[in-house]
């Protein structure tokens, strides 16, 4: 479970953000929505432990018990998956997915070449990410992201850049992967199709 308790996100001491008490359970989707500077990146940022100088900021991040507020981004294991999916146009598919695996793992590579054939992507190993469609780029970045092995993941408006014949089935497919894993979600969308939960608007957390 994800868990945000007693934030208060200030800027000049004026608070931006308040959140006394959320949580997003394992294997559940909590959607954020609102307009742009409404705060939802700040947040997002906020959950992954990237810097916001700008910023005053109390309150605590806890993830299946574990207080991570205060560690490193790479030790909070939460990941982040974007609109364009980010999946690096200079690695081929295969290499891509090995790029969230530990290198010095044995199954690294045999765990890569699993994830392709769940994905039925095994004969786009060695393509490269402009190669792929639209849905497949999706998968190939969710898939990388989930062999990281996050306890929860942060999708930024990942459906976005699908057009509508393929959208509704990454989408489904991209859920039921993580319902699968009992990984807690945060999503951040403008469209309340693309949310399967709870739907929370930023300006219940916004102080204008």
């Amino acid at each position: 479970m994800l868990e945000i308790k007693h934030l208060t996100i200030s800027k000049q001491q004026h608070v931006f953000l308040s959140v006394e008490s959320l949580q997003v359970a394992g294997g559940s989707v909590l959607t954020l929505m609102g307009p742009s500077g409404s705060g939802k990146s700040t947040l997002l940022k906020w959950l992954l432990g990237e810097p916001l100088p700008d910023f005053q900021i109390a309150g605590e991040l806890w993830l299946n018990g574990k207080q991570r507020d205060q560690l490193p981004i790479h030790a909070r294991k939460i990941g982040l998956l974007h609109q364009q999916g980010d999946l690096f146009p200079h690695l081929r598919v295969l290499d891509n997915l090995l790029f969230a695996l530990p290198r010095k793992d044995p199954r690294r590579h045999q765990a890569a070449l699993e994830a392709l054939e769940a994905m039925q992507l095994s004969d786009k190993a060695n393509a490269w990410p402009h190669q792929l469609s639209g849905g497949e780029q999706a998968r190939v970045a969710l898939m990388r992201a989930l062999l990281a092995q996050p306890e929860a993941l942060l999708l930024d408006e990942p459906f976005s850049s699908l057009d509508t014949a393929l959208r509704g089935t990454v989408r489904e497919w991209v859920f039921a992967q993580l319902k699968q894993r009992d990984i807690s979600v945060m999503l951040v969308t403008h469209d309340k199709e693309d949310a399967p939960g709870t739907i929370i608007s930023m300006k219940e957390l916004t102080h204008a």
